[in-house]
């Protein structure tokens, strides 16, 4: 279908090595889209650019902190140079420190804030002048049920994932002129590495998660293609400034 047909386009995908990030990853290499795999643990990166380039595109990894103005910089020039242009930014890179707030430190803090919500500023006033110039754009930034619910374990999260949420629409507002379209992707429980360690540290999470989604399983990597092609593809030239749960119901539950 032509309106999800992403041949000729750029994706820069920041933590798509692995989890989540991966799987938005392979949907948009299959809708035929070139891929710059953005994250630290080259292994897992180089792992990750196999896999994409079986799907029959081009693909590489860059090892970069998200954090860092400059390394970004130099991450949004590697891609321009080898891929050619930057049509798609998913600003998915992203960590937790389960603590509650009376336990949490200031650097603990710190250091969840800048790599969940700090990096997809950087990151997106990084790609912006490129897309601004092409003509137009999509951004898709990662919040999570901590941007709707509060959890005691999860202070600097939830403080982060609701800021992506804010930052979204302000963009959306901001960019909207430059055809460039803003949206987020909010996942429930998926089951990724992250998760597994949750499950872990949460005694019970396991049942309540299956009790509350309606679907009544937890999400997999693969649910995350279809949403990241469509917020990716001219299909949602006219979506704006959204966060859409991709959940199994688990939000509408009350």
């Amino acid at each position: 279908m032509k309106s999800f047909d992403l041949k000729g386009k750029v994706a820069v995908v920041t933590g798509g090595n692995g989890g989540i990030g991966l799987g938005m990853a392979q949907g948009l290499a299959d809708a035929g889209a070139e891929i710059a795999v953005v994250g630290r643990n080259e292994d897992k990166s180089k792992a990750a650019v196999a896999d994409l380039a079986a799907r029959g595109v081009r693909a590489i990894s860059v090892a970069a902190d998200v954090t860092d103005k400059e390394a970004v910089g130099r991450m949004v020039e590697r891609v321009g140079r080898e891929l050619g242009r930057i049509d798609i930014l998913v600003n998915n890179a992203g960590i937790n420190i389960r603590k509650p707030p009376h336990a949490l430190e200031l650097e603990e803090w710190s250091s969840v804030i800048d790599t969940n919500l700090t990096s997809a500023f950087v990151c997106s006033k990084a790609v912006h002048p490129a897309m601004k110039a092409a003509g137009g754009g999509k951004i898709i930034n990662i919040g999570s049920m901590m941007s709707i619910f509060g959890a005691s374990f999860a202070p600097a999260y939830a403080a982060s994932k609701g800021g992506i949420v804010q930052f979204t629409r302000a963009c959306a507002c901001a960019w909207a002129a430059d055809n460039i379209q803003i949206n987020a992707i909010l996942p429930g429980w998926i089951d990724t590495d992250l998760t597994k360690r949750a499950r872990v540290e949460i005694g019970g999470l396991h049942e309540r998660v299956l009790a509350r989604t309606p679907a009544a399983r937890w999400g997999a990597i693969d649910d995350f293609a279809g949403i990241a092609v469509f917020l990716a593809s001219p299909a949602s030239d006219f979506v704006t400034g959204t966060a859409i749960p991709v959940d199994g119901g688990y939000s509408i539950m009350g």
